[in-house]
């Protein structure tokens, strides 16, 4: 997972294919930090690829539900609920 992120980190972001390579990276780390027990170090990677796919592939209905499921489920492993609900 920190491969994969620190792989596209200090890019810029010139097109929505970076973009997308980026989102991938943070996805995997995410998921890893979640696998591991590690949900509060995960929370913001996921609150940032929600924010990405919300910005770049708003049309991509499916992208933009797995982040929020993302998401959703960490904050779920922390406690907060009805955060996970909205």
């Amino acid at each position: 997972g920190w491969a994969c992120w620190k792989t596209y980190v200090g890019r810029p972001m010139t097109d929505a294919m970076q973009c997308g390579s980026r989102c991938l990276a943070m996805e995997k780390l995410g998921n890893a930090l979640r696998m591991n027990q590690q949900s509060a170090d995960a929370l913001p990677v996921f609150e940032a690829s929600t924010a990405l796919y919300q910005r770049y592939w708003s049309r991509d209905v499916d992208g933009v539900l797995g982040a929020k499921s993302n998401l959703a489920c960490c904050l779920a492993d922390l406690g907060r609920h009805d955060e996970a609900l909205v």
